[in-house]
């Protein structure tokens, strides 16, 4: 089930040293500094505007090869950023992973024991499993579930057009329209293996207008994936009413592109093992309907309908993961 929960019986996942075949463009910054944050939860940090407004968090380095998102948050600590108005957060996640980053291996440290961005539902967070990242998720939870709006910043394992993903609810979606960018907006309910911090709590409640974006601003180690992340960040606050335009230029994004919606109908769970048909790499539009995609195991998996974009295929292409998200163009 989409969105489900990983058994309690299920050991921790390594992340596996998958082979690179993509230069590392992106230097980590050095974020120990932020380490003593100011909330009493490490590298978390808060900062009040002096006018009334939402609670807005920008998270980074759920994934601890992602550097784009941490480079846009250092970029807005060594400026002094300060909202104009509302609450702020600031918040570097898998701290345990990012440091772990070698960039001569740079796939190894995607995450120590599992993926962080799969352990976000109430039966784990609140359950007897254990690993790096459940403790640190446990800790930074109450941080997330006191935002009202998110943006996570994340990076993508192929070179590909950069996506928003703005999960199942029309706000995030229009969230996603006030950011801007990038050109691609993903509307999507998450992975069988887990439920993805976007996804956790308010966030995914028709009944609450808190909101999440979860961007996906390119390759992990591509230069423009950190300018990207930055103007992300510059917009999301212009958007929220935290800071003036002038942010945006600073932060030397490219002009945006009118936007365009997807709705993903299937994420393909892998049952056995898949292997891919031909390479794909992400935002390929595929023209007709019954093309083959790939095989898990004996079974072909093909294209549900013409003009169908694949969103993020994966090379962890083991049974319980997604092997790739099949999406249709709504506007």
């Amino acid at each position: 089930m989409i969105g489900g929960i990983l058994p309690k019986k299920d050991p921790p996942m390594p992340s596996p040293s998958l082979p690179n075949e993509y230069a590392v463009e992106l230097t980590p910054p050095d974020i120990s500094a932020y380490r003593e944050g100011n909330t009493g939860i490490p590298y978390i940090w808060r900062f009040e505007g002096s006018q009334p407004g939402p609670h807005a968090m920008i998270s980074a380095i759920v994934h601890g090869n992602e550097p784009a998102g941490a480079i846009a948050l250092d970029w807005l600590m060594q400026r002094d950023f300060r909202p104009a108005r509302g609450t702020l957060t600031l918040a570097f996640m898998n701290i345990a992973a990012y440091e772990a980053f070698d960039p001569a291996d740079p796939n190894a440290t995607r995450w120590v024991d599992e993926d962080f961005n799969r352990v976000w539902a109430r039966d784990v967070l609140e359950g007897d499993r254990d690993s790096v990242e459940l403790r640190r998720a446990r800790e930074v939870q109450p941080a997330v579930a006191a935002a009202d709006r998110l943006l996570d910043i994340h990076t993508m394992q192929h070179l590909a057009p950069p996506v928003m993903i703005a999960g199942t609810r029309p706000k995030g979606v229009a969230l996603a329209r006030e950011i801007g960018v990038p050109r691609i907006v993903i509307s999507d309910a998450g992975h069988a293996a887990g439920v993805r911090m976007r996804d956790h709590g308010a966030f995914d409640d028709a009944s609450s207008d808190a909101s999440a974006c979860l961007i996906e601003c390119g390759q992990h180690w591509e230069a423009s994936a950190g300018t990207l992340a930055k103007d992300a960040t510059a917009r999301f606050l212009v958007a929220l009413g935290m800071a003036g335009d002038d942010l945006v230029a600073e932060a030397g994004g490219e002009k945006p592109e009118p936007q365009v919606f997807f709705d993903v109908t299937e994420a393909v769970t892998i049952e056995q093992g898949f292997t891919f048909a031909q390479p794909f790499t992400g935002g390929e539009i595929i023209e007709n309907a019954g093309t083959l995609l790939g095989h898990d195991g004996d079974r072909a998996v093909v294209t549900p309908y013409d003009e169908c974009m694949l969103v993020m295929p994966s090379k962890r292409l083991w049974p319980g993961q997604t092997a790739v998200r099949l999406a249709r163009r709504t506007t």
